[in-house]
């Protein structure tokens, strides 16, 4: 019965989100936990004459770590792929070559079979697609991007000649989303973020998940420089530290989450993609449009924020306002 559920997510990403046709290769890149998953997506892509390629590796050790070499290469020969891990590889050089050469990708990180039964992949992508396009357009080139949250998150930032990203989950040649979050970014200049981030609601990497209570951050010049809070913030302290690479401490990132059907679940995936949230990822930015390379990339999960950018208020205490609002939203 779970098999028969999941594959109408499967058929899903094949004829959505990837929009494969007959003829077509795909190569699904995963982990031995996660074959019940890829075989899902192999079984419906067979049944529509794409020819299925499974990769299985044995799990990164880290975030952000290279994939083999030899899938590296396979990925930039895919006319489509599909990264079903539990450690992210999608801010890597693999994934960035392969869709540098036309590849096109979905990135389902941190992926259960329960996700793929009911959740965020539940959301019509074509009805928000429109909607992350226009935010992404709101966050590109803004001279100063100002974050607040009622829990005290009080961060600025400039993005001026940074591009606004929009993740949809539908993917043509050349480009990758993740899914099932939907989720419109910017990678902030780098020195210039400055004020503190309380981080609220999820960090969902390295066993941390849902937040117990608030990690605070403060932003001098770019970078972290304190990390406080209870034993989850020094689970994130200690692991940032452990990386001895200063760049993860980078501000990389501010994202957008625009998906109705996500849920907070201590998965990756689906927290960032949840609306009325918003997130800080730190580390690496080189696939997002910034420069730097680091150990790892985190985000750092919030709720109700107020998104100003260049004087133009895109999003107030976690809901879209004014030109940015859809029905899509409609409770």
């Amino acid at each position: 019965m779970k098999e028969i559920l999941m594959g109408k997510i499967a058929d899903k990403i094949i004829d959505v989100n990837l929009k494969m046709t007959s003829g077509e290769k795909l190569l699904i890149v995963t982990e031995a936990e996660k074959v019940p998953i890829a075989n899902a997506i192999a079984a419906s892509a067979y049944r529509k004459n794409i020819e299925p390629i499974i990769s299985i590796m044995i799990p990164r050790e880290m975030d952000s770590q290279e994939p083999p070499e030899i899938i590296a290469a396979a990925l930039k020969v895919a006319d489509a792929f599909v990264s079903v891990v539990g450690k992210s590889i999608t801010h890597t050089n693999a994934i960035k070559n392969a869709i540098e050469n036309g590849a096109r990708g979905l990135v389902l990180t941190q992926f259960s079979e329960d996700m793929m039964i009911h959740g965020g992949m539940e959301a019509d992508f074509e009805k928000i697609k429109p909607v992350c396009l226009k935010v992404a357009a709101a966050l590109a080139n803004s001279k100063k991007i100002h974050l607040t949250t009622p829990f005290g998150t009080n961060l600025t930032f400039c993005a001026e000649n940074r591009r606004g990203n929009a993740l949809y989950c539908l993917v043509e040649k050349g480009k990758f989303s993740t899914a099932p979050t939907v989720e419109a970014n910017v990678s902030p200049i780098e020195g210039t973020p400055e004020g503190i981030i309380v981080v609220d609601a999820s960090v969902p990497y390295i066993g941390i998940g849902l937040l117990k209570e608030p990690i605070v951050c403060k932003v001098e010049k770019g970078f972290i420089t304190s990390i406080e809070g209870g034993k989850q913030a020094k689970l994130l302290s200690e692991d940032l530290a452990s990386k001895k690479d200063p760049n993860v401490y980078n501000v990389a990132e501010l994202g957008i989450g625009l998906n109705p059907n996500c849920r907070f679940i201590g998965l990756m995936l689906e927290d960032e993609g949840v609306y009325g949230s918003c997130h800080i990822g730190i580390g690496t930015s080189v696939n997002l449009g910034g420069v730097l390379k680091a150990a790892c990339h985190y985000d750092l999960i919030m709720t109700k924020p107020t998104i100003i950018a260049d004087g133009i208020t895109i999003m107030r205490d976690g809901e879209l306002v004014g030109e940015f609002y859809s029905e899509v939203y409609k409770k």
